[in-house]
């Protein structure tokens, strides 16, 4: 995979640079809520600006129908990244229309250009190879060179993602070597104990991972909306709470085989629970009662770990030295429910581990909670990608870069 030190030592002054990013932001209205994944793209796209590249950026946003949509518009994602360069960054209303090509032919040395949502165009997601690769040939005209940045989306067999590369020279930005160098940490060479924390809203998005890291982890903690469905399968009353049914002969044969290969497996000794789910946009009080993980009322449903599993969590991390932590612990939006989520990351900074966020609500909470970036080992940009590269799955995104 040829780095971007290599592209840049090639020359790249004058060339139409398309980077593949990843600024697929959090918005509230037209508000970016998290800026993060713009944050980390701009070493790269800087770093060819300053050589003299005509750069052009490309990302997605949010699931469109393959249309134009306002609500998916990457304007607001474009006028941040101009506000973290310090400079005017041009902006296409199209992605390979007539704005786009006029965008992109009145860039100077050292300019940076934003194409609008790659996913208003239908060719973008299509499945057909043929209509996924018109695109790719449109976006290609826009460029004489490619540069894959967008770590979120190399789990994607996208025409940006996927065919692009093959129709220019390529090269992996930084933020994609870092990531890969990360995850390699967490697959080829771990130093340990190794502790994997699993969140989130549903365990079928996780079994994968969870199949791979038996056979790798000292310790795998679970929590959030996942945890009712293993705590179903040891036969417990979980009342309202997220529950995958479908999904309980794999978790029991999970638990059966941690038991075998020794692999510690931690599931909530207490939970908040609550009748109604929270209102996360007046934030009003939402009084949850702790119960016990084997005694939630029939009625109500869990929305966080409770005290006692924070401090057992906390505990089990203390003496780690690789952790991988993916998936809040609690509907963290709301502050009654956050305190779960607020002591694993706690946790994390307090060990001495090589940690890592695993992107998409972890990073979005730890920085929404409060918590300073540079006290974990890395924040990934990619949930969906971290997590396919630790099954072990080949990531179309990075096969392509490949040379």
């Amino acid at each position: 995979m040829k780095t971007i030190d290599q592209l840049l030592a090639d020359g790249v002054a004058g060339k139409r640079v398309f980077v593949r990013a990843d600024l697929n932001v959090p918005l509230d209205g037209t508000t970016i809520t998290d800026d993060g994944r713009i944050r980390a793209v701009r070493p790269t796209i800087a770093k060819l600006a300053e050589a003299g590249a005509r750069v052009v950026v490309a990302s997605h946003l949010g699931r469109p129908k393959g249309a134009p949509d306002p609500a998916f518009s990457l304007a607001p994602a474009a006028k941040r990244l101009g506000e973290l360069l310090g400079t005017e960054v041009a902006f296409a209303t199209d992605t390979v229309g007539e704005s786009a090509t006029v965008v992109v032919a009145n860039l100077e040395n050292g300019q940076v250009a934003v194409l609008e949502n790659l996913r208003f165009n239908a060719g973008e997601t299509a499945k057909d190879d043929a209509e996924r690769g018109a695109f790719a040939d449109q976006l290609a005209a826009l460029a004489d060179v490619y540069v894959g940045d967008g770590f979120g989306a190399v789990h994607r067999k996208h025409a940006s993602v996927y065919d692009l590369p093959a129709r220019l020279p390529h090269a992996a930005g930084f933020l994609i070597e870092t990531e890969v160098g990360v995850l390699k940490k967490l697959t080829d060479d771990v130093q340990r104990p190794y502790v994997v924390v699993l969140g989130g809203a549903k365990v079928s998005d996780k079994l994968g991972v969870i199949d791979h890291l038996l056979e790798k982890a000292d310790r795998i903690l679970i929590g959030g909306g996942m945890a009712y469905t293993f705590l179903k399968a040891q036969g417990h009353e979980v009342g309202i709470s997220l529950l995958q049914e479908d999904q309980i002969p794999a978790v029991k044969g999970y638990l059966k085989r941690a038991k075998e290969r020794g692999v510690e497996f931690v599931l909530p000794v207490d939970v908040l629970v609550s009748a109604e789910f929270p209102d996360l946009k007046t934030k009003a009080p939402a009084n949850p009662t702790v119960v016990a993980a084997d005694a939630i009322p029939a009625d109500e449903e869990g929305l966080d770990i409770g005290p006692e599993t924070r401090k057992l969590y906390a505990s089990k991390l203390a003496d780690a030295a690789t952790v991988f932590w993916n998936g809040p612990m609690g509907v963290f939006e709301h502050p009654d429910y956050a305190e779960g989520t607020k002591a694993v990351a706690q946790a994390l900074v307090d060990s001495r581990a090589f940690s890592v966020v695993g992107g998409g609500d972890s990073a979005a909470a730890v920085r929404i909670l409060g918590f300073d970036e540079k006290a974990f080992g890395h924040i990934s940009t990619g949930g969906g990608a971290s997590l396919e590269y630790l099954e072990g799955k080949t990531l179309p995104g990075l096969a392509a870069l490949e040379d």
